[in-house]
C-alpha cells in the first residue's frame, strides 16, 4: 500500500495497515497509526505522531517547522489524534520549544488552505472552513465550527460548541455554545442553537444558556454583575451555564 515513487525516511514508524501514495514524502521522525491515508504528493514531517485512521490529501504539509522566530532548536512535536482529514494545502506545524506539542483530538475536517500554527491545542470535532486560520497558542475546544476566511489571533481560546462566522477578525476569545460574527472584530451574536440542537443538547439547556446570553449582553449590566447576577440565579445549577461563567471569569485576552 506504499507508492513506490513515495519517500518514506529512515526511522519512520509506520503501521503496516497505512496507505501512502504517489510522491508523498514521510520524515524520519514520524508515526503513522493504522488505517491512514497520507495521499499523493502530501508531507508528513517533523516530530509527529498520527493515530489510526486519519486522512492527508494531496500537497497538504502536517508536522512542518513552526513559522515563530523564538525557535531556538530542538525537537518539539505535533501529536494528532483518530479519524481527522487534512484537506488539500491545510499546514499544521509543530510547537517551537523542544519538549512542547502542538496537538489535535479526534474527528477534526480542516478544509483546504486552512492553517493551525505552533503550540495549538484543538480538541474533537472541529470543522474548520477553507482559508481559515489559527494562530500560535490557540485553545480550541470540541465541537467547534470555523467558518470560511476566519483568523483567529494568537493565544484566544475558543470555547467548545461556539460558531466563527466566515471572514471574522476574533482578537478576543469565543465564549463556548455562542456564535461571534465580525469582519472589524468579532462581537457575539447570538446562542448557537442549531449547533447544540444538532449535538442533542436538550430545549431545558438551551432555554438555560439563552437567559444566561440575555443577562451577560442584553441587560445593562457590566461584565461582572451579569455574571454575579447568573451565579445567584437558578441558572446556576446548569452545568453549562457554570461552563459559561467558567470561561469568562477565566479570560486573559477578554472576551468577544
Amino acid at each position: 500500500m506504499i507508492h513506490p515513487t513515495a519517500i518514506i525516511e529512515p526511522g519512520a514508524k509506520i503501521d503496516e495497515n497505512v496507505e501512502i501514495g504517489a510522491y508523498a514524502y514521510i520524515g524520519g521522525d514520524v508515526t503513522i497509526g493504522a488505517g491512514t491515508r497520507i495521499l499523493h504528493h502530501a508531507v508528513v514531517e517533523g516530530f509527529t505522531t498520527m493515530g489510526r485512521d486519519n486522512v492527508v490529501y494531496p500537497f497538504a504539509v502536517i508536522g512542518g517547522m513552526t513559522q515563530d522566530l523564538k525557535y531556538k532548536g530542538g525537537k518539539p512535536g505535533l501529536k494528532i489524534g483518530d479519524r481527522n482529514s487534512f484537506r488539500e494545502y491545510v499546514t499544521v506545524h509543530v510547537a517551537t520549544n523542544a519538549g512542547d506539542f502542538t496537538t489535535l483530538g479526534n474527528d477534526n475536517n480542516i478544509l483546504a488552505y486552512s492553517h493551525v500554527a505552533h503550540d495549538c491545542k484543538v480538541g474533537n470535532f472541529l470543522i474548520m472552513s477553507s482559508q481559515a486560520a489559527l494562530a500560535g497558542h490557540v485553545v480550541c475546544g470540541d465541537h467547534v465550527n470555523i467558518a470560511w476566511g476566519t483568523g483567529v489571533h494568537q493565544f484566544c481560546r475558543v470555547g467548545s460548541y461556539s460558531m466563527i462566522a466566515a471572514l471574522s477578525r476574533t482578537v478576543q476569545d469565543v465564549p463556548p455554545f455562542i456564535i461571534v460574527e465580525g469582519a472589524e472584530g468579532a462581537h457575539a451574536r447570538m446562542l448557537n442553537i442549531i449547533g447544540l440542537q444538532r449535538n442533542g443538547f436538550s430545549e431545558e439547556h438551551i432555554a438555560n444558556l439563552k437567559q444566561a446570553f440575555r443577562i451577560i449582553y442584553h441587560e445593562d449590566l457590566n461584565r461582572t454583575q451579569a455574571l454575579e447576577k447568573i451565579e445567584q440565579s437558578d441558572l446556576f445549577q446548569d452545568a453549562n451555564v457554570r461552563e459559561l461563567v467558567e470561561f469568562y471569569k477565566t479570560t486573559t485576552r477578554g472576551v468577544c
